[in-house]
């Protein structure tokens, strides 16, 4: 009886969540822009030079986006299991992963992280204790295929971000591996891991995320996106840098920190 009344309490959240986000027409969407690489890159250097963010701030943000955007499309109570594994990489994305496994644990998700490329980074150190301090398990040991489809209701794919170009290193490919052979929802991170981030998929065997957060304005590759929840996230981005790259992003429902684009 306790675990139904706290599974009608999700639903109820997860629905008043929902309600809210499904905020873009056809004719918004249709207007947003999907940004190149170039593009992409830009974006963020004008945000920490011009507009004086730092990376810690933005990570944080983007990660609780993100974290938030999760709780919406998969409630605790829509999956097998409440145990995550968060896949990060050892850049910004991968910070963005570790930012959302935090967060994951404060609404009742049970993240587990693969994180096999650490950074001497001090950011990036502190954000690995920091889950650690709440309990998360951060590994470098690439998790068994088997082991992970009976073990885990859901996948968050944080490895690579839009500086990723094509082929996967050689260190990643087991992970890749577990990944494109899952039966399990897969979330990525503003990119899907693996795909170019204009052109999309390389190949056949490249992951099928069944949900994508894009952050600050979705990339080109999101359109070869196929039958997948799409969210946008980090409400972060000043009116002016906007108009300057006329991003045309659409408006966030109330206090929500995601927009469902889809």
């Amino acid at each position: 009886m306790v675990q139904m009344q706290k599974c009608l309490r999700t639903v109820s959240k997860v629905f008043s969540y929902s309600t809210r986000s499904f905020g873009t027409s056809l004719a918004q969407f249709n207007k947003m822009k999907f940004l190149n690489q170039q593009e992409a890159i830009s974006v963020d250097e004008e945000l920490f030079n011009d507009y004086k963010f730092s990376v810690d701030q933005l990570m944080e943000l983007a990660g609780l986006s993100c974290a938030h955007a999760i709780v919406d499309a998969y409630s605790s109570c829509s999956l097998k299991s409440t145990k995550v594994l968060i896949c990060c990489g050892p850049g910004n994305n991968g910070g963005d992963g570790l930012v959302a496994a935090r967060h994951l644990c404060l609404t009742n998700y049970e993240p587990y992280v693969y994180y096999p490329k650490r950074t001497e980074r001090e950011l990036f150190k502190n954000l690995q204790h920091q889950a650690e301090s709440m309990g998360i398990t951060v590994s470098t040991k690439c998790p068994d295929a088997a082991w992970v489809e009976n073990e885990f209701g859901l996948i968050v794919d944080a490895l690579f971000g839009f500086s990723f170009q094509p082929p996967v290193r050689e260190s990643f490919v087991p992970i890749m591996t577990v990944l494109q052979k899952s039966a399990l929802p897969i979330v990525s991170i503003d990119i899907p891991s693996g795909w170019h981030v204009e052109q999309g998929p390389q190949s056949e065997c490249d992951i099928k995320p069944a949900c994508l957060v894009s952050l600050t304005a979705p990339k080109l590759c999101a359109k070869h996106l196929a039958n997948a929840k799409h969210y946008l996230g980090g409400r972060f981005v000043p009116k002016r840098l906007e108009e300057k790259y006329a991003m045309d992003l659409p408006t966030y429902k109330g206090f929500d920190l995601f927009v469902r684009l889809n």
